[in-house]
């Protein structure tokens, strides 16, 4: 990893107001080499390209300023969602250390031109794209407008996500050891409408990732196995970057859970 996750994940906010600029050229060859050598650790291939809107009559209603787009495909497979969501926020990530902004994007898109400029075959889906460009000095009235719908900058506190041993049992960043940062960049992530489904239990050297389920499947699968990749991604690379070894594993630990709230993976600290 060439950036720091842990620095770039508290920084970053998503962006629907950039400044009209074109990717410089660095900048563009850069994230063009970066996305081409992602990989997961679910083993699910995702396939990026940068396309250029005007080129593909790509919009979105909710962007200003926009010239390029990062998308993505992948085949549905076993684990598909959490591995597109887990590569789609590095490569934002990676992005946001170059300066460029970025925001996922599932509804709120030319769908059907977005998978005609990606070539989605049979089999695969394109569960989301985002804009790639160089954030305007202020928000558009419609941007602000959204954020504060969505209360963006809004999270769920510590012990309402993270539990000791069991749901119901409130974790403290004390008890959660050398996890804590890895889980507090987690508490960070964006998630769709920001329902924050990502719900886990430390339980010795495992942490087992859940999701609460508030969101009906469609076509494209669970978007909200998508944000728990994304919560995956930020816990993985903090913990890389603090020099902790772990897998992920899926070995559900058949622990009671709530209402509506399913087993994802499990991380395993490794010695």
């Amino acid at each position: 990893m060439t950036f720091s996750a842990k620095e770039v994940i508290k920084r970053r906010r998503s962006v629907r107001t950039f400044d009209g600029r074109q990717l410089s050229a660095e900048d563009r060859n850069n994230l063009e080499k970066y996305i081409s050598s992602l990989n997961n650790p679910f083993g699910v291939p995702v396939e990026f390209q940068l396309l250029e809107a005007e080129e593909h009559q790509l919009t979105s209603p909710v962007i200003l300023g926009e010239h390029t787009y990062l998308a993505a495909k992948v085949r549905k497979e076993e684990h598909f969602e959490i591995a597109f969501g887990y590569s789609f926020e590095e490569a934002c990530l990676y992005a946001e250390s170059l300066g460029i902004g970025t925001v996922m994007l599932a509804g709120s898109l030319s769908r059907g031109t977005f998978e005609k400029a990606m070539n989605v075959e049979s089999g695969e889906v394109l569960p989301a794209a985002s804009p790639v460009g160089y954030p305007a000095d202020k928000m558009s009235i419609r941007e602000k407008l959204m954020r504060k719908g969505l209360k963006a900058d809004g999270r769920m506190a510590f012990g309402e996500l993270f539990f000791d041993g069991a749901f119901g049992k409130d974790l403290s960043k004390e008890s959660a050891g050398e996890f804590a940062e890895g889980l507090e960049m987690v508490r960070l992530a964006p998630s769709a409408v920001n329902k924050q489904p990502w719900r886990v239990i430390v339980q010795g050297n495992k942490v087992h990732f859940y999701e609460q389920k508030s969101i009906n499947d469609s076509d494209l699968g669970d978007i909200q196995k998508v944000d728990v990749g994304i919560a995956l991604c930020h816990f993985n690379l903090t913990m890389q970057e603090n020099g902790v070894s772990g897998t992920f594993v899926f070995q559900d630990p058949q622990i009671n859970v709530p209402e509506n709230v399913l087993y994802i993976a499990t991380y395993e600290r490794t010695e």
